[in-house]
């Protein structure tokens, strides 16, 4: 590599001071994520929820990210990264509101859910304005910033499940008491961006329309958004309006609207690509981390459990200020990263299902959190390397649909999952019990059949009764716990499919001369 291309110096003065502004506004997203993943059995006792039901309700602090790191992105060239921020801090406060609303089982849901959704939003409109900002200022080493940037992450959730530990097990505190724990670092990222002053992307510098920075996502791209935005749509506005397929109307309308502007561009067949590879990303790693502390205090201790959480964390931390040695001393290359990073996550997952101690957990479960360390933000620096031309539009809608597919699909399909394989267990082993213990609302995932799920009560009961529950409620514990681990084997094969589009990426890219990043003059010479 050439010197300049080693060159790790930012284009603006106050680089360092917006890094780490950006770095604790998505601390506080993680904060918050953990700090829900801690109270969902406090959600599942006090108002009967099915694992499901949860699942739904965590996707919401996905789903929202996904509309407001969308819209941010396509705004954010035009307003300016202030007013973005703003917006993100009031989204902040209100959800807090909003989610406290919460009272009784009749309205839990649609409170839980709704704040959630606005939380999730406000995380999104930051991180709209954190990716393409440290892409920005950092040019020459865009993966081993945003790797740095994106190590607040595992970091608020080291943060948020230690203070979910001391607000609710050392202090007594109830679930409200704990979530708003995560204002504190909201208000922190208020106070280091205030009075600064933001960069424009490469391509706002240059001048490009917004209908050029669309040229890239294109209908194929737009595509994969859209589907999950169908889902989304048809899921809270269907029943409101009582018509079938609203979500698949209203996201074809969205598609023809996204022709218009890109005069009908089919868009690049890599990106198209990397949306669907990014989408498996957010099953699997924001999926998984909503449920992790729950399958392992499940299968353990719940102090095990979050032990095991802020391990696999504290890894993920510690190795997104590596990126920059992997690339340079060991020679891999992004996509090479994301091939190790994928065949890891399969062989963690897959020791993860058979754990039955808690030293082969923090062995299974470390090797999962090498590979998933770096999928997001390598994700994100490629998109900025191979497409500069977009600004923030393709990092962004790439970002968006992660967060839209781990909400609608990670979540709630590991929750069903959990559903389908405890009532499957206890139905084998103590079908009486079953019948007894069964949950009156049905468990259901896009396409798969309807699962009757364990009722969320009678389970939690059985876990807190423990050595001195009754015959009844020790079989519904050991057919949860089955039922976790047949999830995480499941789950284990959606980064197995990852590393063999990486593959293909890699024989890709050697095909063309090798990985590298481009400048917008160089994209547009070979499109």
């Amino acid at each position: 590599m050439s010197n300049e291309q080693n060159s790790s110096e930012p284009i603006v003065p106050n680089a360092r001071r917006l890094l780490w502004a950006g770095f604790m506004a998505i601390l506080a997203a993680g904060v918050g994520f953990a700090l829900r993943g801690g109270i969902f059995g406090a959600w599942a006792s006090e108002y009967g929820f099915t694992a499901t039901q949860l699942g739904a309700i965590g996707g919401a602090g996905f789903s929202g990210f996904c509309f407001g790191i969308i819209i941010g992105g396509v705004i954010v060239d035009k307003i300016g990264y202030g007013k973005l921020i703003a917006l993100a801090l009031l989204g902040h406060i209100i959800s807090a509101f909003v989610t406290f609303g919460a009272s009784t089982p009749q309205n839990a849901y649609d409170f839980l859910y709704w704040g959630m959704f606005i939380f999730a939003y406000a995380n999104g409109t930051l991180e709209a304005v954190a990716n393409p900002l440290v892409a920005t200022i950092f040019p020459k080493q865009r993966t081993h910033y945003l790797n740095i940037l994106h190590a607040s992450w595992p970091l608020g959730m080291v943060v948020g499940a230690v203070a979910s530990y001391l607000l609710g097990s050392v202090m007594g505190l109830g679930w409200k008491g704990q979530l708003s724990f995560y204002l504190v670092p909201t208000i922190a990222y208020a106070v280091m961006f205030m009075g600064q002053s933001f960069p424009k992307s490469e391509a706002a510098e240059k001048g490009a329309s917004f209908s050029e920075m669309f040229k890239d996502v294109g209908i194929l791209g737009s595509l994969v958004a859209c589907y999950l935005l169908s889902i989304f749509l048809g899921n809270v506005l269907g029943p409101v309006f009582n018509v079938d397929n609203l979500g698949l109307y209203l996201a074809g309308a969205l598609l023809i609207v996204v022709g218009l502007i890109t005069r009908f561009s089919i868009g690049s067949l890599l990106l198209f690509v990397l949306f669907i590879t990014h989408a498996i990303v957010g099953a699997v790693e924001l999926g998984t981390d909503g449920w992790i502390e729950a399958i392992t205090g499940n299968l353990f201790t719940a102090e095990q459990g979050k032990m095991l959480f802020i391990w696999t964390s504290a890894i993920m931390f510690g190795l997104r200020f590596c990126a920059h040695f992997i690339e340079t001393k060991l020679g891999l290359s992004p996509i090479g990263i994301l091939v190790a990073s994928a065949l890891l996550a399969f062989v963690g997952l897959q020791m993860a299902s058979g754990m039955n101690s808690f030293a082969v957990a923090l062995v299974a479960l470390g090797i999962y959190a090498l590979g998933k360390t770096f999928f997001w933000p390598t994700m994100l620096a490629v998109v900025g390397d191979r497409f500069p031309r977009s600004g923030a539009v393709a990092m962004s809608i790439m970002g968006g649909i992660g967060m839209l597919s781990a909400g609608l699909i990670g979540g709630p399909g590991l929750g069903y999952a959990k559903d389908r394989f405890t009532a499957e267990a206890l139905m084998k082993e103590a079908p009486a019990v079953y019948a007894s213990a069964k949950s009156t609302t049905e468990s259901k995932f896009l396409f798969l059949s309807p699962a009757t799920a364990v009722a969320g009560d009678k389970l939690e009961a059985a876990k807190k009764a423990g050595d001195k529950g009754t015959a009844d409620q020790k079989a519904i514990v050991a057919a949860n716990q089955a039922g976790d681990r047949a999830t995480l084997k499941a789950d284990s094969y959606l980064p197995l499919g990852m590393a063999v589009i990486y593959l293909l990426l890699l024989f890709y890219f050697k095909s063309i001369g090798g990985y590298r990043a481009l400048k917008i003059e160089e994209q547009e010479k070979a499109a």
